[in-house]
């Protein structure tokens, strides 16, 4: 089975404008994933067998994703996806909408992007959601690393920022996405110090230099049992992302360096993650 872990779902100009708009055009050009369909997203994740999406609500750089357009999109194929909700703090009530989005809507985690949002990970308008997810078997997926929004303050992106989330919640399943880059050697440390931490590894193919000795580190360090496979799509394919894969697995060949074999990413490619975030 294979689980995409992190897809986004937005519309363009409903919920996406401002900073993140901007520079999105300035990085990818006419190439801008702005406007998805849902029915874009469907054929997109007709090579994986369940999907999780989400959108994101992060009003400092324009982007107020409705967590109803999820659950919009969730009812198209509830065998096929599992839904996300997500909030910002400094906009939304957060634990009623945490409750809305469970209750009413039937989502099942939640997405939070500090750096977008311009809010530190321990807010304590946040600690409500925590808590709540926490008691209900809720993950917990974060942004935490480099964006191309310039607006975007890095210094809330730091994934070491998420240790005093895990110490204060135990028993919350966090994810880390992108592998915190460009900290991805912090955020193996702390996979490996914390058991309720993962890390999904989507889009960072685009730099295979950077995934080739993130993954030599994962095997070093013994946590790549905790890495989770994900496009980020619209920014990527499944496709994109497995041919990525095996020119990273390539890396070395033919000299002295360490490989990372293949056998290592079809082990994340094909891993029970919902079973690892407990939404089986």
């Amino acid at each position: 089975m294979i689980v995409d872990c992190h897809t986004h779902i937005w519309q363009c100009p409903e919920h996406v404008g401002g900073a993140f708009a901007a520079d999105a055009a300035r990085v990818w050009g006419a190439r801008a994933p702005l406007n998805l369909t849902p029915e874009a997203h469907q054929t997109a994740m007709a090579a994986v067998d369940r999907a999780i999406v989400f959108g994101l609500r992060a009003r400092h750089v324009g982007i107020l994703v409705p967590n109803d357009c999820v659950a919009d999109l969730v009812r198209r194929d509830p065998a096929k996806y599992i839904g996300f909700l997500s909030v910002d703090p400094l906009v939304d009530d957060v634990p009623a909408e945490v409750e809305r989005g469970v209750q009413e809507l039937g989502l099942r985690g939640i997405k939070l992007g500090p750096t977008y949002g311009a809010y530190h990970p321990m807010d304590e308008r946040l600690q409500p959601a925590y808590a709540f997810a926490g008691k209900h078997g809720l993950p917990v997926l974060f942004h935490q690393g480099a964006t191309f929004v310039r607006t975007a303050p890095l210094k809330y992106a730091n994934p070491v920022l998420l240790e005093d989330v895990a110490l204060r919640y135990p028993d919350l399943k966090i994810v880390i996405a992108h592998l915190g880059h460009p900290w991805d050697a912090e955020t193996i440390v702390l996979l490996r110090k914390q058991p309720t931490v993962s890390a999904g590894i989507s889009a960072l193919f685009f730099r295979p230099w950077q995934l080739y000795n993130a993954m030599r580190l994962a095997i070093e360090y013994a946590v790549i049992d905790k890495l989770l496979f994900g496009t980020d799509y619209p920014f990527s394919t499944v496709e994109a992302s497995i041919e990525g894969f095996r020119r990273v697995s390539e890396i070395g060949h033919g000299t002295s360096l360490p490989r990372v074999p293949w056998s290592v990413f079809a082990a994340i490619l094909h891993r029970d993650s919902l079973a690892l975030l407990g939404l089986e």
